[in-house]
């Protein structure tokens, strides 16, 4: 290896090692987005080898893929009339999507999905981060969704969730029957849309790093490694 690209490789080594700060990763997704539990755990798995992982902040933002809908259908009907597909065309995507999870772990059992509106879903998960359990939270609610083939859309649906992450059941009941966390919730959908996001899963580091989409754990790895050396960098000057 040449000398300037063993300094160089030094420098960033150092970099990485030396910074004692934190990190904010922002992860746009929404409860019913196959892909985004298949991101979670891929960025989970990077971080798992990633020396500052208690370093790091992982913060659910709000996105919602289908906002305008108001009844709970059929996940492959619902699919076939938005793409104007087959419904066996869309068991075939179905499968193709599950192939993937079960190479990250997932079962997935998407035969029996349905879709509905999430928006209360996302205001319990922006207030369980209160309550220090937003990240268990979304994890009970994407194994519901997608593994067990459970409803995710009425209040009943989500405080059962919350209770099973040790969430006290009126205090999710209290949120969910009020109007807190609204606001909130259209602020993370509009901030999507100013930083380019035109889909989930969205992942932000520092606000200055980008991946779209559940890319290749590799991806993950050296987004984390470049955004931990430029905020190294930028605390040293």
């Amino acid at each position: 290896m040449p000398a300037l690209k063993i300094l160089y490789f030094i420098a960033f080594v150092t970099l990485l090692t030396a910074y004692d700060g934190f990190m904010i990763i922002d992860v746009w997704a929404d409860v019913v987005c196959p892909w985004c539990f298949i991101g979670k755990r891929r960025l989970e798995k990077a971080l798992e080898t990633f020396p500052h992982r208690d370093q790091i902040t992982i913060r659910h933002r709000a996105f919602q893929l289908q906002p305008d809908i108001k009844e709970t259908v059929l996940t492959k009907s619902y699919l076939a009339e938005k793409y104007q597909a087959s419904v066996e065309q869309v068991i075939q995507m179905q499968a193709n999507v599950s192939a993937v999870a079960d190479g990250e772990g997932l079962c997935y059992n998407l035969d029996k999905t349905f879709s509905g509106n999430t928006f209360d879903a996302h205001r319990l998960l922006l207030w369980s981060a209160t309550e220090g359990k937003q990240d268990e939270l979304l994890e009970a609610l994407f194994s519901n969704y997608f593994e067990k083939s459970m409803s995710v859309f009425s209040h009943a649906d989500l405080v059962s969730a919350a209770v099973g992450v040790g969430i006290d059941a009126d205090k999710a009941d209290d949120l969910l029957t009020s109007n807190l966390y609204v606001d909130e919730v259209i602020a993370d959908r509009n901030l999507a849309g100013q930083l380019g996001a035109t889909g989930v899963p969205f992942f932000v580091f520092d606000m200055k790093y980008g991946i779209s989409g559940a890319q290749p754990l590799e991806a993950f790895t050296k987004t984390l490694e470049s955004a931990w050396a430029d905020e190294a960098s930028a605390a040293r000057q």
